[in-house]
């Protein structure tokens, strides 16, 4: 099947690899872990291979794991029976059960409590759990998407994240790539952005000057796409013409000076991470005579992450 990328506005080679793993991954009911900064799509992307997978008939459920607090998550994630705790005046399932035959995409994973962490192993391993107050253990048929901007292999060197949990999630890994390293896609966001925020606030305008562009392209974006949205969004409610200006921008884009975005000339541009991640892997097989068992072994991930990845990046031996 060919990845649907309805929504999903990429055409930098970090994105288009990203999509090429997605082609392999959606379609199947394998876990997978989106990694990146803040801000980064992930939520996006996780959509994305729901609607692409066999489960898009069935629920996707968000679970922001960061904002919900520690002493309601068990409740919250895996429900409760009436009197299982103070308040608790009767029967509410959890959003693992509200997940059933669909997909549940746990962001910022790396936030959750090592009590909790146990628990979500316990249905990755054997698709059940315990309502809080229930004598009855519950099944569930779910996909699990994970979602962290946290170094998880730090966390559980750390002993903040369980490592046998780490290796189940481990199975699909996608990296997403900052904004400031997807130059050829601020233009295309920054249109669409502006194109649905004039819509959305009855405004006139239509375009940009060249030198909002390039403020544009030249600024760092710590906060990512979430950051250019909301930049496109100040700068169209202020504008009242059809063009935007500089004088809509707000005031540390307007002092930008050049960042890391256009490369000097003469030199070559960054390689991906991506990129990097294909090369590290072919070395690596290279220097243990082409055996998977060993690369996988060398590099850290399973098996059946490397051979997942060697099939899209297109490794013949």
């Amino acid at each position: 099947m060919v990845f649907d990328r309805t929504g999903i506005i990429g055409e930098s080679a970090g994105m288009q690899e990203i999509f090429e793993l997605l082609d392999l991954a959606a379609p199947t009911d394998a876990t997978v872990l989106l990694l990146g900064e803040t801000g980064t799509g992930k939520e996006l992307i996780a959509r994305a291979i729901h609607q692409n997978s066999p489960r898009r008939d069935g629920p996707f459920v968000v679970v922001n794991c960061a904002a919900i607090p520690e002493t309601l998550l068990e409740s919250d994630l895996f429900g409760h029976e009436r009197g299982a705790f103070t308040g608790a005046a009767g029967r509410k399932p959890g959003r693992f059960a509200l997940a059933h035959q669909g997909t549940i995409f746990l962001d910022e994973i790396g936030e959750l409590p090592i009590t909790i962490q146990a628990k979500i192993l316990r249905v990755l391993q054997f698709k059940e759990f315990d309502p809080l107050g229930s004598p009855r253990t519950q099944k569930v048929d779910v996909r699990i998407i994970a979602a962290t901007h946290r170094p998880l292999l730090d966390e559980v060197r750390e002993g903040r994240f369980r490592e046998d949990l780490y290796y189940r999630l481990n199975v699909v890994t996608l990296t997403l790539p900052p904004l400031r390293r997807r130059d050829p896609d601020i233009p295309l966001l920054a249109h669409y952005f502006l194109d649905s925020y004039a819509r959305k606030n009855n405004r006139a305008v239509k375009d940009m000057e060249p030198a909002v562009l390039q403020r544009l392209r030249d600024y760092d974006w710590p906060g990512n796409i979430r950051e250019l949205e909301n930049v496109l969004e100040r700068a169209v409610i202020f504008c009242t013409g059809p063009i935007l200006t500089l004088e809509h921008l707000p005031e540390p884009l307007r002092g930008q000076r050049h960042q890391n975005h256009a490369t000097p000339m003469g030199s070559e541009r960054e390689p991906s991470l991506m990129e990097l991640e294909k090369e590290l892997i072919f070395r690596t097989l290279e220097k243990v005579g082409h055996n998977p068992q060993q690369a996988a072994q060398v590099l850290g991930i399973s098996r059946e992450e490397l051979d997942f990845k060697l099939r899209a990046y297109r490794w013949r031996e």
